[in-house]
Formats: structure tokens, C-alpha cells, sequence
């Protein structure tokens, strides 16, 4: 009940203290969870029909940004050449509406191999209630997205609703997780695989740890779309709210999904990210610990990885993998 209840008043709290109360709530949680995360066993479970990632390679590894605000676009060059450097691209999610998107910066990134996504109209509450909201939202989504050139998107503070996502023109969204108990939406999709979101999916109860697929409910602009989740815990919830020192966290997941042939995908956000070690400590991690995860992918694993964008991801699963309502079963 401590999280809800967070969320809501959560614009009313300064940020300081906001990292605070999280980190207290989720603190006390993390031992009660200890057994679906970071690693849920379950999650490992290859859909029906998998014949493994382009190039026989082991394991697909994926790297987002969620841009919650201007400073964080300011962040974003240095965050792109730091990945250029270690020769590593990724997709930006920007907020539409929250800061004045520089759409220099994003054909800047597009010319060099990255990609840009949408996170959003603005970065407060839950997009999908009430229903009205994000029925009156989506047209200005959709068309943000075909001015961007974007195929992808990813809902603020991982809020979902797949039924409404179908009124999205998206090849994929990205609002998901394999099992992350400390959002505010907490049940994962329950695999470190994408899954395919058909519109026609059969309506699903929820259970306390499980993503619920809802039926199409309204007048979809597709036939469905691919779900990323994301597989690594986020930068946030490790260096910020869980007071984490160092990667290791990400490391040792990355090795089960590497063990396991599944989705390595990443979620950070170059907004809470310290490049000249100026910033506060409390409200910002040193970029160093992202390099040195890269680092580490780079060299334990070269050559046994596909690095792709997400729309890649997404382009292959479509085509891959059988495109049905009959997906495994999630838990």
C-alpha cells in the first residue's frame, strides 16, 4: 500500500526527499522479494517456437534512456559519445511535452546509429487512468511518433495498459519488465524474452506477480506489437534508491541472462548520471559504473552477443516468433 500512495503525491515531494522515502520503502521490501529479484527463476523459460537470436549468438543485449527532463538532455551527448567510444549504440526516449525537445540532438543521434523513442506527452502520474486521459493523449502520442520517425515507446514510471497501447502506431513498446517488485505496477511479464502483444488477446485477471494482457477493448491502429522488457534493474532503483556502490547487481544478471540465451536490455536515464563527478551524490551516480558495466559486456562476452537497437529487437521477434494469441504463460 506504501508505494500507490507514494506515486500519488510523489510531484508534491522535493527530489531529495523523494529518493528518501522510496528508498525506505523499498529497503524494506527488497529482503521479502529476495526470491523473484533481481533473478526470478521462472522468467528464463523460452516462448514456444524459439530458434534463437540472429548469428547463433548466445544472448541479445539492448541498451534505453528514458530523458525525463531538459537537464537530462543536456546529458545526452556526453552519454552518446561515451557509448560511440566503447562502440555501443542505444535508443533516447524523450518526453514531448515536459521540456523543449532539441530535435538537432535527435538527428544527431539518428545519423549515428542510435535510435530515438517517445517516453510520453509529460512525465507525471499514470497515463492510462483515467481511461479518458490516454484516450485523449494517444492522437498527440501518434503523431509525435511520425514526426519523430519513432516506432517505439515507453510509458512514464512503467505504467501499462496493453489494450490501450494498441491504439499506439508502434512496432513496440517498452513499459515492461521481467520482474521489478518496487514499481508501482509490480507484477513482470515474467520472461527475459520479448513477447508479441497480439490485438486480439484473450483478457487476463492479474495476479500479484503477474502482468495482466487485456483484450482489445478499443479500435486497435494494428495488429499488435512486440514488448521489450526491460531485464536489468534500473539505474535508479540500484545507485539511487538501494544505495548500490557498484554494477555488480547488473553484472550478475547479465551473466543469468547470458546463461540462460535470453534479452539483456537496460534501462538508465542520462538525467541522473554525474559525467564530471560535480553533482550531488545523492541525486546523481558517477557515469563511470555505466561505463564499466559496458566495459565488462565488451570484454567477457565479445563476439557473443547481439547488440541491437530496440526496433531491431522488435523487427526480428516479429518475424521470428509465432504471432499468436497462444503465448506462454505468464506468472
Amino acid at each position: 500500500m506504501l508505494l500507490p500512495l507514494y506515486y500519488l503525491i510523489k510531484p508534491l515531494i522535493p527530489r531529495r526527499v523523494q529518493l528518501a522515502v522510496r528508498g525506505a520503502i523499498v529497503r524494506s521490501k527488497r529482503s521479502r522479494v529476495s526470491d523473484i529479484w533481481p533473478i526470478d527463476q521462472r522468467a528464463a523459460a523460452p516462448p514456444e517456437g524459439w530458434r534463437g537470436w540472429p548469428e547463433g549468438k548466445r544472448f541479445a543485449f539492448v541498451l534505453t534512456h528514458d530523458v525525463e527532463t531538459a537537464r537530462g538532455q543536456e546529458k545526452c551527448l556526453l552519454l552518446a559519445e561515451l557509448e560511440m567510444s566503447l562502440g555501443f549504440r542505444s535508443s533516447f526516449n524523450f518526453v514531448a511535452e515536459d521540456y523543449p525537445v532539441d530535435r538537432g540532438l535527435q538527428r544527431f543521434l539518428v545519423e549515428r546509429g542510435f535510435e530515438v523513442g517517445l517516453h510520453g506527452l509529460n512525465h507525471r502520474g499514470n497515463i492510462f487512468s483515467p481511461v479518458s486521459r490516454f484516450l485523449k493523449e494517444a492522437p498527440k502520442i501518434n503523431h509525435y511518433l511520425r514526426v519523430w520517425g519513432a516506432v517505439g515507446f515507453r510509458a512514464p514510471t512503467m505504467y501499462r495498459d496493453f489494450s490501450l497501447l494498441q491504439l499506439l502506431d508502434i512496432l513496440y513498446d517498452s513499459s515492461s519488465f521481467d520482474t521489478d517488485p518496487f514499481e508501482p505496477q509490480p507484477w513482470g511479464l515474467g520472461t527475459i524474452f520479448p513477447r508479441w502483444i497480439p490485438s486480439t488477446s484473450a483478457s487476463q485477471p492479474a495476479t500479484s506477480n503477474q502482468e495482466p494482457v487485456t483484450g482489445n477493448r478499443y479500435k486497435a491502429t494494428n495488429s499488435g506489437f512486440v514488448e521489450l522488457p526491460y531485464t536489468c534493474p534500473q539505474d535508479h532503483t540500484l545507485f539511487l534508491i538501494l544505495r548500490e556502490k557498484d554494477g555488480s547487481i547488473w553484472k550478475s544478471k547479465l551473466d543469468w541472462i547470458a546463461e540462460k540465451r535470453g534479452m539483456a536490455l537496460l534501462c538508465t536515464h542520462p538525467d541522473y548520471m554525474d559525467f564530471d563527478w560535480r553533482e550531488n551524490s545523492g541525486v546523481f551516480y558517477p557515469a563511470s559504473l555505466y561505463a564499466d558495466f559496458l566495459n565488462y559486456v565488451s570484454a567477457r562476452y565479445r563476439g557473443a552477443y547481439w547488440h541491437a537497437l530496440p526496433k531491431e529487437v522488435a523487427a526480428f521477434w516479429k518475424t521470428q516468433v509465432p504471432t499468436s494469441p497462444s503465448a506462454p504463460p505468464m506468472f
